[in-house]
């Protein structure tokens, strides 16, 4: 009776970390999505299967939280840092039936440079992911950040760039809306990778 009374902080840096490699995964499947599209509806299948097992990772730190009596870090940064997360999946998989809904065939270049800075970012998410059980990696895991924030500011180029292009030289209008929901679908998941590498850098103020 006694030990079921006693805190417990919880497996929550392995479910944030799952949660990363999730995020990595779904973007290598979206980059390989805007590079061919032979095999589109098995990759808009694939990022929906993975978002799905990044929900049952959310669903799982949210229920820890609330059994967790004494938690490792900030009991409300726990639950913005897997919701963030969570938000980067859940756009990509709108990115991917976005292509499929709109029947793309092709897209342009700055779509597919778009997901590698999205690919980058991920990769950046779950780099500052890992290292934020030790408190004493707090010099590496802000230089991550700083470096996920100039991703996105290089991904806000890439879109005005590719949004003057579209509006400049694309004859066709559908077209010229199915690309400019796909380049702002793109460019919100780097927003969001900000946002979780914002939050982590809280985080560390609080706790280093």
């Amino acid at each position: 009776m006694f030990g079921r009374l006693m805190p417990t902080e919880g497996k929550f840096f392995d479910l944030f970390n799952q949660h990363a490699e999730l995020c990595v995964k779904g973007a290598k499947e979206m980059l390989a999505l805007m590079t061919n599209f032979d095999d589109l509806e098995n990759r808009v299948h694939a990022i929906e299967g993975i978002e799905k097992q990044a929900d049952k990772i959310t669903y799982a730190t949210v229920d820890m939280l609330h059994k967790t009596f004494i938690t490792p870090i900030d009991r409300d940064d726990i639950h913005k840092l897997i919701t963030r997360m969570d938000d980067i999946l859940d756009l990509m998989e709108d990115a991917g039936q976005t292509v499929s809904l709109y029947d793309l065939h092709s897209v342009t270049p700055e779509a597919k440079r778009l997901a590698e800075l999205v690919l980058t970012c991920t990769e950046k998410v779950r780099d500052a992911v890992a290292l934020l059980h030790n408190m004493d990696n707090s010099r590496q895991i802000v230089a991550i950040c700083e470096e996920i924030d100039r991703l996105e500011s290089d991904a806000d180029h890439v879109m005005r760039a590719a949004m003057s292009k579209l509006f400049r030289d694309e004859p066709d209008v559908r077209n010229l809306i199915k690309m400019k929901a796909i380049y702002e679908i793109l460019e919100t998941v780097t927003d969001r990778c900000e946002d979780v590498a914002n939050i982590i850098e809280g985080i560390v103020v609080e706790n280093a």
